[in-house]
């Protein structure tokens, strides 16, 4: 089942100026798509189309879920000041209807796995960037959407941390959660994502599966970064 359907003909921050064009992929119950590319390729600009984010967007975004409810992850924490972790996710399970029941079992949970219940109490602004990262994705998983959209995860985890999220992500797409993550990692990006979008000036030059980028790219047995080059 799809859970995520981009169609994007153009978008961009000005109508005379788009930035990204022909935009076209699915995401899948249970699917993990990497979005990959170069600084400036345009997978910000695609995540922010998706998200209704841009000034201009053409085109047709459908969210094909259960709920219809999507969790952004971004590269670089967002936060309140004169908040603490804990009544930030209170803000999260506010947004999204969660009983009380549901909101305490959950955080208390992610909390635990991502060890920061000691701190739940105390401002993020005081947190190292590690920290305020895992904030990001407790309060992310906290939702159980039908989608997460995943901007560069992996900046500031430790090992330890970045293998809980790996851990939770495989959950929740076994729940039937798609995922469409944007990252530079690649050698991690091919060892977890299922298939690929890759972007470069603006448009896709190619997606699917590994072994389908690799007879693209006419090289077989090549790593994401050597099909990359050789498509660009």
């Amino acid at each position: 089942m799809t859970v995520l359907d981009v169609h994007i003909e153009e978008a961009g921050y000005e109508a005379s100026h788009p930035q990204i064009h022909d935009i076209q992929f699915q995401v899948k119950a249970g699917e993990l798509v990497g979005l990959i590319g170069p600084n400036g390729a345009g997978k910000s600009t695609t995540l922010k189309g998706i998200m209704g984010l841009l000034k201009f967007c053409k085109g047709d975004i459908r969210f094909m879920g259960e709920q219809k409810t999507y969790a952004y992850i971004p590269e670089k924490p967002i936060m309140y000041d004169a908040m603490t972790l804990w009544e930030h996710l209170e803000i999260a399970a506010a947004a999204y209807q969660l009983t009380t029941e549901v909101f305490h079992t959950r955080a208390t949970e992610l909390l635990q796995r991502f060890r920061m219940e000691e701190v739940k109490h105390q401002l993020p602004s005081s947190f190292s960037k590690g920290m305020q990262q895992k904030m990001m994705l407790i309060i992310g998983f906290l939702t159980k959407p039908d989608v997460y959209i995943v901007d560069e995860p992996f900046v500031g985890l430790d090992p330890r941390a970045t293998k809980d999220f790996l851990m939770m992500l495989h959950a929740e797409r076994e729940r039937g959660a798609g995922v469409l993550m944007s990252t530079h990692v690649l050698d991690t990006a091919e060892r977890i994502c299922s298939s690929f979008v890759l972007v470069n000036e603006g448009s896709i030059v190619a997606q699917g599966t590994l072994s389908e980028i690799q007879a693209r790219s006419g090289i077989s047995d090549a790593t994401l970064l050597d099909c990359f080059d050789a498509l660009t």
